[in-house]
């Protein structure tokens, strides 16, 4: 394990094939305006709140972006100074943003309110999403086939496709949406999903009953927990039964239970990667993290060893594993030796990205290199002079 995580050096990784060209990602969800006490006060009584931009697939563009690979991000946003914050910060980390779609300015953009806990005090988030400019990204908005036109990996989440349920709209806008971009993807364009199931936005059998055609019919790589697919789908995890992950009756996870977990995600999907991140709450301020992904021709790579993170942030922590995941399958091929790379960078960028504020992923390459290589060799030491 240490020669893999030794063997990497993305701060020379080759990324000439992605110049001269358009987007080689492309992904496109909703961006809440989050609302977080700048005062340490509670919501409700705070005066100052901080205001940032929170969404999964927004954090993830941002991720692989500023780590090299060109990135598209598509949304509807109100053309108001929310909308505008938006495109702004897109633009400061590279993020091609020719095809954000732009909404009246009396529109609402999703927002969230955020109270960060401290142990025994947990965290708590509401949002407030219905109706929002994002939630009605329809077809005929989008020129996906420019916006596809160079695409290797074309990418969104459940959160996306939960959006159109917790509005009460008649249909999905988004999922409408989504059918209209896979006809217009080039070929060898491969679609990737963060499964990421919020009971805040529908219920198990509404998410099951949009979710399965969509991971049957389209997506190449999924990205999921092993919660999401027992709670949904009744999904095992090798010795452990689907009853007995959802009731949190849970050991340690031998590689045999990891694989067979995979294994039945392929079965039910005919997925050609999944990836599975597994997260340890200790307490709200210590979590421990590791992470693994198979592909179906049988390659398999897991975590070098649980890694401990004192949080500052969690939110954004799986966008970001997810950025990382993606960088190693478009640097080293969607097989085994990218899913390794994908898993080690991950690691890296997500336990970094956990000790920051606020959900966007201001890292950079030498710092998640640097604690690659810290993670066999050691670091901390004091340096002679």
């Amino acid at each position: 394990m240490s020669q893999a995580l030794l063997k990497w050096d993305i701060t020379k990784d080759d990324l000439s094939g992605f110049v001269g060209k358009g987007p080689a990602f492309v992904t496109f969800g909703e961006t809440m305006v989050r609302d977080t006490p700048a005062d340490n006060e509670r919501p409700e009584r705070t005066r100052t709140v901080h205001l940032s931009m929170a969404g999964s697939e927004f954090t993830l563009a941002m991720g692989l972006s500023r780590f090299g690979i060109p990135s598209s991000y598509i949304t509807r946003v109100p053309a108001n100074p929310y909308g505008t914050m938006l495109r702004n910060i897109a633009r400061e980390n590279g993020i091609c943003t020719d095809h954000i779609v732009w909404a009246p300015k009396t529109e609402p953009i999703g927002r969230f309110i955020y109270e960060v806990g401290r142990t025994p005090r947990k965290d708590t988030g509401i949002y407030q999403r219905a109706y929002s400019a994002a939630s009605r990204l329809d077809a005929g908005m989008v020129a996906w086939e420019a916006a596809l036109k160079d695409c290797r990996l074309f990418h969104t989440s459940g959160i996306t496709f939960g959006l159109s349920t917790h509005s009460g709209y008649a249909r999905n806008y988004l999922l409408a949406a989504f059918e209209e971009a896979i006809q217009h993807k080039p070929a060898g364009c491969l679609v990737g999903l963060d499964f990421n199931y919020r009971a805040t936005l529908w219920n198990v059998e509404q998410a099951r009953a949009v979710m399965t055609p969509i991971l049957a019919d389209h997506v190449d790589v999924l990205i999921t927990s092993i919660e999401d697919m027992a709670l949904l789908y009744g999904l095992d995890c090798g010795q452990y039964s689907a009853k007995q992950i959802v009731d949190g009756d849970i050991g340690h996870l031998e590689d045999d239970d990891v694989l067979a977990f995979a294994e039945a995600v392929h079965k039910r999907f005919n997925t050609k990667i999944v990836a599975i991140t597994i997260r340890y709450p200790d307490s709200f301020e210590q979590h421990r993290w590791e992470s693994a992904a198979a592909d179906v021709d049988g390659a398999f790579f897991r975590s070098p060893g649980v890694k401990p993170i004192t949080l500052w942030d969690r939110l954004g922590g799986g966008d970001t594993w997810n950025a990382g995941f993606y960088y190693g399958l478009l640097t080293a091929g969607f097989n085994g030796t990218g899913i390794e790379k994908g898993v080690l960078v991950g690691d890296a960028m997500t336990r970094i990205k956990q000790t920051l504020m606020f959900d966007l992923p201001i890292v950079n390459k030498d710092e998640v290199q640097a604690l690659m290589k810290a993670d066999v060799l050691g670091g901390g030491k004091r340096t002679a002079r």
